[in-house]
């Protein structure tokens, strides 16, 4: 089997290490450059342990690598750095981000959820949205894919056949999601002490300022062909991985289970929960599956579906991955059929 070749930029983060992580087994894929702008000139296993079994290449400035000899890059870097970096890879690189940077269409929407101009625009028209589940073909034929924000992407594997199907309400949806730390990224942040964080949670970014919402609003009313707005509302738990989240619809139970059930009875990383089953993250963590559960509410014609992920598996570069697999020909489920780990 062909072996591409992989680049990873910001590799000494959680994502990027979750990407070396996954590569390590894959059938297809050979990591030949990875860049760390702090910790540059060191190896993966002195900045995490956990990898010293792997024959990795060290850590180096980007500005060092080859790119000419690259197939495939992966782009772990911080949100509104990765756009000028990318600007400046060259045009022929297949290139997987991770970052928000190129989630939104409309520069004018970036701009209203990042705070500031969009510095690539051109690259904005290009980038194909990468929920694989939903953007296959477009994946498979583009050189920029915009991996999902991991709130996004488990609130949309709940709702889009449902708002596609027009089975419920869309003016009365609410979303609460439950969320790991890891997804706040390894920066050293106060609020993130353990002794600040642990035995407590909280919610944040409430009050529709959440960033994720740009995804929300740009998919849903996508599908729906007018505008939709969602409640949403985050809450940081005291966990290293995972996400949960309760969406509320108002619909018939029986249907919303049925519709979900129906458009995923082939996905191999998406499974439906019999009815009235409820999944749990200790059942998906470390790995590329998102497990959905429905049930009634005792109010009728409402129903609860609880989608859950990991935040850096399915959520990020598990879900960066299956969009490479496509872009480079392998198959889909390629390096990503592990079994989560539990207990």
């Amino acid at each position: 089997m062909t072996q591409h070749r992989i680049a990873i930029l910001g590799a000494s983060g959680y994502t990027g290490a979750e990407l070396v992580r996954l590569i390590a087994t894959h059938p297809a894929m050979r990591i030949v450059a990875l860049s760390a702008d702090r910790k540059a000139g060191m190896t993966m296993d002195q900045v995490f342990p956990f990898l010293r079994h792997l024959d990795l290449p060290p850590l180096v400035k980007i500005g060092e690598i080859d790119f000419s000899q690259v197939d495939l890059c992966f782009c772990a870097l911080p949100h509104a750095t990765t756009q000028q970096v990318i600007n400046a890879l060259p045009r022929d690189l297949k290139i997987v981000d991770l970052s928000a940077d190129f989630r939104l269409r409309d520069p004018a929407e970036y701009q209203k959820w990042y705070g500031q101009p969009h510095a690539a625009v051109e690259l904005q028209k290009e980038a194909v949205y990468g929920l694989t589940e939903f953007y296959r073909d477009e994946i498979r034929a583009a050189r920029l894919v915009a991996g999902t924000g991991c709130n996004a992407a488990a609130g949309q594997f709940a709702l889009r056949p449902l708002i596609a199907a027009g089975v419920i309400d869309l003016d009365d949806i609410a979303i609460d999601l439950k969320a790991g730390v890891s997804g706040a990224g390894r920066s050293l942040k106060e609020n993130l002490l353990h002794a600040e964080l642990s035995g407590g949670t909280h919610a944040y970014s409430a009050g529709g300022k959440h960033r994720h919402l740009g995804e929300f609003d740009q998919e849903f009313s996508k599908i729906a062909g007018r505008p939709v707005l969602v409640q949403f509302t985050p809450h940081l738990l005291p966990m290293n991985r995972g996400i949960l989240a309760s969406v509320y619809v108002k619909g018939d139970p029986a249907t919303v289970h049925a519709t979900l059930a129906g458009a995923y009875g082939d996905e191999p990383f998406v499974k439906v929960l019999p009815f009235g089953a409820l999944p749990s993250t200790r059942d998906i963590a470390g790995s590329n599956f998102c497990h959905l559960g429905v049930i009634g509410d005792r109010i009728p014609g409402r129903a609860m579906v609880v989608s859950v992920l990991d935040n850096l598996t399915k959520g990020s570069s598990g879900q960066a991955i299956q969009n490479a697999n496509l872009m480079l020909g392998i198959g889909e489920t390629a390096g990503l059929m592990l079994a989560p780990v539990f207990p």
